[in-house]
């Protein structure tokens, strides 16, 4: 549900929601694409569940269509690879078509993408606004694109920055060292690119890390990342615990980071993001009115979500219900420019 009753704001957009038109038709296969149709079953809301993929309204690997498609980019094990999903208005099935080397892995991971191994039937809420958001919201599900690096590389740009810094900074280096898009030519959206793969990140000088706003601290995370980028992609296929544990044991990546990579790479389900700035008090204020919750009476709070902790927390910022500003927003800088 979108429109007047369910408003796009910067918490939703946190949220995971991205906005989608609505599907005018599935589309027929194109030329050089690989295809594949899955039925869901269940209702699948595209903007909800691919939402959390996209890095800001330019982001060069994720665009949407005007006929409700979503075009989205990865870098595979077998390659490079440009995936577009739209749903069928009438019956509700996905159709997908795939371009370049990875376009095969890209579809056999569709259902995992359109939340096939999440089971929203395992969550049960236990407070009135949660209970709300979670009924006007019945196509959420949690998405799976079992990429690590896709997720690790933006989510550690988004450290202690504002999003409009750390998408500044995504965009300049994909558009910079990622290679344009495979596609249907001129079908194609304009802009797309591919990210760079794991050795290209690794070897990016520190003078055009500095050009994209970019310090040391975060720059030095990402490529102490790229060096281990296949036991990293390895975390992919662990459970919980073990693939925070194996995030983790590089510099630079904390216990924020891993939650909010393996939210995406893995689908967890209960893997709620700590050490944020403002999410201890978005939850503390709609749960229990105290926009000064810790991360400690956040985690108390969600302690009944055990399980579905991080769905719960989606649910509480989709639901827009936010403390009133007191103070100036953090100052953008770009150090770029130094």
């Amino acid at each position: 549900m979108a429109g007047r009753f369910d408003p796009l704001t910067r918490t939703a957009v946190r949220g995971g929601r991205t906005s989608v038109p609505a599907p005018t038709a599935a589309g027929a296969v194109t030329t050089g694409a690989r295809a594949r149709e899955w039925a869901p079953g269940r209702g699948v809301d595209l903007g909800l569940t691919l939402g959390p993929l996209r890095r800001g309204p330019g982001d060069p690997t994720f665009r949407t269509t005007p006929d409700g498609s979503v075009w989205k980019t990865s870098r595979t094990p077998q390659g490079p690879a440009t995936l577009r999903v739209a749903l069928s208005p009438r019956t509700g099935t996905a159709h997908a078509e795939a371009w370049g080397p990875g376009a095969e892995w890209m579809l056999d991971g569709l259902p995992a993408l359109l939340g096939e191994g999440d089971d929203p039937a395992a969550f049960v809420p236990r407070h009135r606004l949660v209970h709300a958001s979670h009924r006007r919201r019945p196509g959420l599900r949690l998405t799976r694109t079992g990429l690590v690096l896709e997720s690790l590389i933006p989510t550690v740009l988004e450290q202690k920055v504002t999003t409009d810094e750390a998408y500044r900074a995504w965009r300049r280096l994909v558009c910079q060292y990622g290679e344009p898009a495979p596609g249907p030519g001129n079908g194609l959206p304009q802009g797309l690119y591919v990210m760079p793969d794991a050795r290209t990140w690794a070897l990016i000088p520190s003078w055009d890390w500095h050009k994209a706003g970019v310090d040391a601290k975060r720059s030095a995370a990402i490529i102490r990342s790229a060096r281990v980028a296949n036991r990293l992609e390895e975390a992919a296929a662990m459970e919980l615990p073990q693939a925070a544990a194996r995030l983790e044991a590089v510099p630079g990546i904390g216990p924020w980071t891993s939650a909010e990579t393996l939210q995406r790479s893995n689908g967890a389900a209960d893997a709620v993001t700590t050490g944020d700035l403002h999410l201890p008090g978005i939850i503390g204020y709609a749960l229990a009115g105290n926009r000064d919750a810790d991360d400690a009476e956040m985690l108390e709070l969600l302690a009944p979500y055990a399980g579905q902790r991080h769905r719960a927390a989606r649910l509480v910022l989709l639901a827009g219900h936010v403390p009133p500003r007191r103070a100036p927003k953090m100052r953008k800088t770009d150090i770029g420019k130094l």
